[in-house]
């Protein structure tokens, strides 16, 4: 079998501190070919750094050099370059979040169905150990059917003043759209991705607009601060589940918290860490893993799956459809939150 030739697009922080050492170790099946940047120095040291023989500025021209790409740019540029790659007859990995709305998501959808090639986005929480083994639960009907989810994201007082992350023109919005997606990602999955029926939001940016913030991750502009910053969601599905959702970059609590529970009509799941919560034998039973198979990392299991995909031999765990399906709660969340209404999808 020929190896996937690989190329990366955005030479930024994602793509060295994630994806290209994740398809490195798939030397058995992946050469990592190219690397394209606008900013060409950057490309060319991280080219040198990571041993990749080929540089580009311009990604049109490495199509033709690459069987897949990992798209690592700002949000703003994933449609586009995702689009033009599948219609080069290219396979695309495209970083989260999988677009900047719903419709540039489906647009990219119906590229790749057009090209018949792979379209996969970069919701790696799913491939986490620990959700691996509660999609197994939920999937082996030990919580029964899911009534109600709980899903946190926050952060104390860490907004990543670096780079673009607050850049809305790039980026299209703040924590939600950077952070929290991961999380509504994992919880709607393991749910079985209901269709939503009814959005309710709340955006803020009020914390981290005040003079002289206090930031774990360094200083920003405060007065050019542009993007939600606190979230709050309450979303309803027609099979009639409900999730309460929040995520933050700054939020004033004690301590990070990064959370999904989900309770069913036989039990409840918990993550992180993983927890089966039921009532039996009269008793209310508490149940921890001594041991998860699998990957620390999600790294390597994403990259995988992408290139087993790619390959013929394997299929998606992050599904575009279901993509999609994240983009369009966002975009319902901003909505609800600029209008004051809830909204009906």
């Amino acid at each position: 079998m020929s190896k996937l030739r690989i190329g990366i697009i955005g030479a930024g922080g994602i793509a060295q501190a994630r994806h290209i050492p994740a398809f490195q170790q798939l030397a058995e099946q992946v050469t990592i070919e190219a690397i394209c940047d606008v900013n060409e120095e950057i490309a060319k040291t991280v080219a040198e750094k990571y041993q990749i023989s080929k540089i580009y500025t311009n990604y049109q021209e490495m199509f033709a050099e690459v069987d897949a790409v990992v798209v690592c740019t700002p949000n703003k540029f994933h449609a586009d370059i995702s689009i033009a790659a599948l219609d080069a007859g290219v396979h695309v990995l495209c970083e989260k979040p999988m677009a900047m709305s719903a419709k540039e998501c489906q647009a990219m959808i119906d590229a790749a169905k057009g090209s018949g090639k792979v379209l996969a986005v970069g919701y790696h929480y799913r491939f986490l150990k620990d959700s691996q083994a509660a999609k197994k639960l939920v999937l082996e009907d030990e919580i029964g059917e899911p009534i109600v989810a709980r899903v946190k994201a926050l952060r104390r007082r860490k907004v990543p003043g670096w780079g673009v992350f607050t850049n809305k023109e790039l980026q299209g919005g703040g924590t939600l759209i950077d952070w929290g997606c991961h999380f509504l990602d994992l919880s709607l999955w393991l749910l079985g991705n209901p269709e939503p029926v009814e959005v309710s939001g709340t955006a803020y940016n009020r914390l981290s607009k005040m003079p002289n913030q206090v930031n774990q991750w360094g200083s920003f502009d405060a007065e050019s601060f542009d993007v939600d910053d606190h979230v709050t969601a309450y979303i309803k599905f027609q099979n009639g589940a409900s999730m309460l959702f929040e995520t933050s970059w700054s939020a004033n609590i004690p301590q990070d918290e990064e959370g999904v529970s989900i309770s069913g009509d036989k039990g409840g799941i918990d993550l992180f860490p993983l927890q089966l919560n039921q009532a039996k034998h009269g008793m209310l039973l508490n149940t921890v893993a001594n041991w998860v198979p699998g990957e620390d990392s999600p790294d390597i299991p994403q990259a995988k799956n992408f290139v087993d995909s790619c390959l013929g031999i394997d299929e998606l765990i992050v599904k575009p459809e279901q993509a999609l399906q994240v983009s369009k709660i966002i975009d319902a969340i901003y909505k609800s939150s600029e209008t004051g209404n809830s909204i009906k999808m």
